[in-house]
């Protein structure tokens, strides 16, 4: 069979869009489609999904895709292999095993209702915040699964009602999918993978399964949870009334996890996705590295039943991309968000302009809930110009402040150490890819292919078939094909009395909460 009979689907199952993306066996993109679905904000920090929304969009992406590439010569329908998934991760949901319905809408993983349960876990609790950490790498957060669960469990009494009779199911949106695609309540797959499973709060990443002294403690029963599996395995086919029925479901990843093994990191290689946001993981092999400067630690993959577990070190920054929206939208300074790199450009420095984009506090590795906003190092020789490249360069220090946690972290004390890999939209700027390659002293490598999310998926699932071998995956010469490489040009020097002021600005932007209009 040539790599032109050979193809895989890729479901992409974002925060505010679903894309199905059809690869070949060259791993390149030969038809895919997107929509985006609704969000709903039913109080201030709440966000929801409607889950039954959310499966429509898978179905009208992948019908799509499909004609989209047989329109151009492909004979999907034919050659179909198998069918990877990838996820936005914490977001919870509860259905009734029996008739399939949702018992409430989706809760968001950037959904904030859970703070007061929270704040009575961490008095409760004899670790406070860190209780859970020695097993599950997490700190108790309104971030992670457990607490959205454990809110539906006390607010919602169809939930109730549910779990006393034994007829519901918990998931995040992976679990979600693949028991719809597998054939709901006439036999679906009740499943989900170690990455998705890891940012639960709930799985021990030792053992890779549920953590019973964790399920007693948030008295959490184990039966409506889904069975753990590998992040690249056979875990069943597509039921009759889906296209492709019969196609494996063969790969599971959550999102950053999935972008983690599409930039093909090893072993001491970090990725960055440039979105709203920035996802920084960090790649510990097999070893589970604890943090102690303010990371998350995680499951990076584990691509078969038997294979080692990969663990990393994640850092979270909120405000990346958002920040150039700002610009845009709320200050007008550019009409589109590509225009930043062109305004940037013409000046050759942020002239001492330093922005601190805290708009509602800092994440990683600061933690600053006080932070606010701020732009400071303003004088009268300051454009818009020095603003613009300012609040590109504040995406850069931000991502690197995170990668120097994580050197502290390894125990590592040169940043050439590491090979950093970036990927998402805000990656087509090259004057911010190569501010990033100056403040991290190392080399920057932007893809052929920056949408490896999706990519990510697809090289799970045709792992899992046997259509690539890991050593393709990982091979350095197919991972650099058409790469874009930024080095580094900054002196040291220069480089040092940056981030010092970048530190000295950040500290400007404590204690500013209480100063809101």
């Amino acid at each position: 069979m040539s790599e032109e009979d050979v193809f895989i689907g890729a479901i992409d199952q974002g925060t505010s869009s679903t894309r199905f993306i059809i690869y070949d066996g060259s791993a390149k993109p030969i038809g895919s489609h997107q929509v985006e679905f609704t969000q709903f904000y039913p109080q201030a920090g709440w966000v929801e999904h409607d889950p039954m929304e959310i499966v429509e969009s898978v179905k009208v992406c992948v019908a799509k895709a499909v004609d989209k590439a047989t329109a151009d010569g492909f004979n999907v329908d034919k050659n179909l292999r198998a069918i990877g998934l990838t996820n936005q991760r914490e977001t919870t949901l509860v259905w009734s095993k029996s008739t399939g319905a949702p018992l409430y809408n989706a809760i968001v993983w950037m959904d904030a209702r859970t703070t007061a349960i929270c704040s009575r876990l961490e008095k409760e609790l004899s670790g406070g915040k860190s209780h859970f950490l020695e097993s599950c790498g997490l700190p108790i957060s309104s971030y992670f699964s457990a607490l959205k669960l454990l809110w539906l469990m006390e607010n919602v009494d169809a939930v109730k009602e549910a779990i006393q009779k034994r007829d519901a199911l918990f998931g995040t949106i992976d679990s979600w999918l693949i028991w719809q695609l597998t054939g709901g309540v006439n036999g679906g797959l009740h499943v989900t993978d170690v990455s998705n499973a890891s940012r639960t709060m709930l799985m021990n990443l030792k053992t890779l399964d549920w953590d019973a002294s964790t399920l007693k403690e948030l008295g959490i029963p184990s039966e409506i949870l889904p069975k753990i599996v590998s992040n690249a395995e056979v875990i069943g086919n597509v039921a009759a009334g889906w296209p492709f029925a019969g196609v494996p479901i063969a790969g599971c990843l959550g999102d950053q996890h999935a972008a983690m093994l599409g930039q093909a990191c090893n072993k001491g290689e970090a990725k960055s996705t440039y979105g709203t946001g920035a996802f920084i993981l960090l790649n510990t092999g097999d070893e589970i590295v604890k943090s102690n400067h303010g990371l998350l630690t995680t499951v990076a993959f584990k691509l078969g039943k038997e294979a080692k577990t990969s663990y990393a070190l994640e850092g979270s920054v909120a405000i990346a991309g958002a920040a150039v929206q700002w610009l845009r939208d709320s200050v007008g300074m550019i009409s589109s968000s590509k225009e930043i790199e062109e305004l940037a450009l013409q000046v050759e420095s942020a002239g001492g302009v330093y922005f601190v984009p805290a708009f509602n506090g800092l994440f990683a590795p600061w933690w600053r809930e006080d932070a606010r906003g701020v732009c400071i190092g303003i004088t009268r020789f300051t454009t818009k110009a020095h603003i613009a490249r300012a609040v590109l360069e504040s995406m850069a220090f931000q991502v690197n402040d995170v990668l120097d946690s994580m050197q502290k972290d390894m125990g590592r004390v040169e940043s050439s150490d590491y090979l950093l890999r970036v990927d998402g939209g805000a990656t087509v700027n090259n004057l911010l890819m190569q501010i990033q390659a100056d403040l991290t002293g190392s080399p920057v490598i932007r893809p052929a292919d920056i949408e490896t999310t999706a990519l990510g998926a697809a090289f799970a699932a045709g792992l899992a078939i046997g259509v690539w071998k890991e050593e393709y995956i990982f091979d350095s010469k197919v991972k650099m094909k058409d790469a874009t490489v930024f080095r580094p040009v900054m002196a040291e020097e220069v480089r040092a009395k940056k981030m010092n002021s970048w530190c000295k600005a950040v500290t400007r932007s404590y204690d500013l909460a209480d100063l809101t209009l």
